[in-house]
This record gives structure tokens, C-alpha cells and sequence, in this order.
């Protein structure tokens, strides 16, 4: 299973609709509080400027957002993905 690495904020429902499709995989995921102004900047280097949350990686790749996510999963790709 791929490594996954979430950055997120308590009061985003986009952030809970992405863990609670995550977590309906099966798949285990790091979650990163965005709130923290440290933590912001480094995902916002990390996803090359992406500033919203949440920012999600899978493993060597950025997803995007809920919406990516969500798209992936429409599309039939996010299995592979996460078993990469």
C-alpha cells in the first residue's frame, strides 16, 4: 500500500469527505494539521503553490484536492494508485 500524506484542518468538510474515502478503501494515512503556519508553508511548497486544503499526496504523487481525489476514484485509477 502506498504511503499517503494528507494535509488538512479540523473544520474542512472537503478534508473529512477525503479521509472518510480514504479510510472506506482500506487505506492508512498520515494526516498533516495545515493550521500550523509551518506545516502550511511546507505544503504549499510541496503542491507547488496549491494553498486550499486538503492536499493530498500518494505516495511520489500529488493528487490535489478532494475533488481530484474523488475524480480518481470515478475513473477507476484510485485502486491502482494506492496499491502502487
Amino acid at each position: 500500500m502506498a504511503n499517503i500524506e494528507i494535509y488538512t484542518t479540523q473544520t474542512c468538510g472537503y478534508c473529512h469527505a477525503a479521509k472518510r474515502l480514504l479510510t472506506q478503501k482500506g487505506a492508512g494515512y498520515t494526516e498533516i494539521d495545515a493550521s500550523d503556519p509551518a506545516r502550511r508553508a511546507e505544503m504549499t511548497q510541496r503542491a507547488k503553490g496549491g494553498r486550499t486544503v486538503p492536499q493530498i499526496f500518494i505516495g511520489d504523487t500529488h493528487v490535489g484536492g478532494c475533488d481530484e481525489l474523488f475524480a480518481l476514484e470515478r475513473a477507476g485509477k484510485l485502486d491502482a494508485l494506492l496499491a502502487a
